[in-house]
């Protein structure tokens, strides 16, 4: 699997996009809301930058995409009131792998200009946009050229699939049933992209520079804990029992793997401390549930919360979609893509019906040092 072409979300706005269906995503950047504000505030208090350079990288396509840019604006103008300071100058880079639907995103800037000036209705300080497409898991970015860097829910993802994980039969990522060595090929994976990671924006931070990463991850140290790999534990259901049906061959399944890892806070933490370029302000966990419709408030997304009481299984399922389809589609062909996902969704039904079902975010502020 290529994983520059073939890891990318669902583009466009139809029934299976990423733009339709990314709601546990905009949940967890309401969660971490916190951690985002005071990275801000502690950076423009300590700087005073007359241009902030703000990198979100992994911003895919969709709603949630400026919901950060927006985020942090509205904090330093806020600031910028308090202080009596002139407001900066912005400049925003959104990056993500070259398959990302950049043209959806470039459609809704005018619109996003008009409705954040409304919001804050006092003006604001210029704003320039780039799109930055590329793998994180290198240089993106010039010397000491970004003030603030934001990734949520795109670490997880590695630079390719493990090597040595060919006996991995009948799982997709770790499982229950995952050799050792499969797990550890997966850890090792991504304690190299990781590392790798942090000495690349490390290097285009400037010193002083502070970076949000939140990942979907695991409380537990055991990689193949439920925490981590049990929604996709069921999406391996789905395909092997595709496989036993004759509609899948058993060696299809048997050599597709998703590059995906679950860290660990500790696991987290062990890479900033072994690369050393950064001070470690704060390590949260946090959860939301599978459906994250059962998380909002009532008054939340009312009218999308009100259609989806009673098809949590479906929304689950499509989500999951949203994401897998591209890498799935790529191995199995689209002929299987509607079958499996129909499956799914019956196993999920089931599944959510009988027990809690959470997903796991680990989330770190960092500061680069001098």
């Amino acid at each position: 699997m290529e994983v520059a072409q073939v890891l990318h979300m669902n583009g466009g706005v139809g029934d299976a996009s990423y733009a339709n269906n990314s709601f546990v995503q905009q949940k967890v950047l309401c969660l971490t809301k916190p951690v985002r504000e005071e990275a801000i505030r502690s950076l423009y208090c300590s700087t005073l930058p007359r241009s902030l350079a703000i990198a979100d990288l992994g911003c895919s396509s969709g709603p949630n995409t400026l919901f950060v840019v927006s985020e942090v604006i509205k904090t330093v103008e806020k600031l910028c009131r308090e202080l009596n300071h002139k407001s900066p100058e912005y400049k925003v880079f959104l990056n993500d792998l070259p398959g990302n639907d950049f043209n959806n995103i470039f459609k809704s800037l005018d619109s996003f200009k008009d409705k954040l000036c409304d919001e804050i209705g006092t003006g604001i300080g210029p704003c320039y946009f780039s799109g930055v497409p590329g793998s994180f898991y290198g240089r993106v970015f010039p010397n000491r050229s970004l003030h603030f860097v934001h990734s949520s829910y795109s670490l997880q993802w590695l630079s390719k699939v493990p090597e040595g994980v060919d006996n991995n039969k009948g799982n997709i990522y770790i499982g229950s049933t995952s050799p050792s060595n499969v797990v550890r090929a997966y850890y090792e994976q991504f304690q190299r992209d990781f590392s790798l990671f942090l000495k690349c924006r490390a290097e285009e931070l400037v010193e002083g520079g502070r970076m949000v990463l939140t990942f979907l991850g695991r409380r537990s140290d055991d990689p193949s804990s439920k925490e981590g790999c049990y929604i996709w534990e069921l999406l391996a259901t789905a395909l092997n029992d595709m496989v036993l049906q004759g509609i899948i061959k058993e060696e299809q399944l048997d050599t597709f793997n998703i590059p995906l890892y679950t860290p660990s806070p500790s696991e987290v933490k062990l890479e900033v401390l072994k690369e050393r370029s950064f001070a470690i302000n704060r390590l949260e966990v946090s959860e939301v549930n599978w459906n994250a419709f059962d998380d909002w408030n009532a008054l939340d997304f009312e009218s999308e919360r009100s259609e989806s009481l009673g098809d949590g299984e479906y929304k689950v399922a499509q989500a999951m979609r949203a994401v897998a389809e591209p890498m799935l589609v790529s191995h199995f062909g689209e002929a299987i893509i509607e079958e499996v996902f129909s499956r799914y969704q019956e196993i999920l039904a089931d599944r959510m019906s009988k027990e809690k079902t959470e997903i796991i975010n680990v989330t770190i502020l960092l500061t680069r040092k001098a």
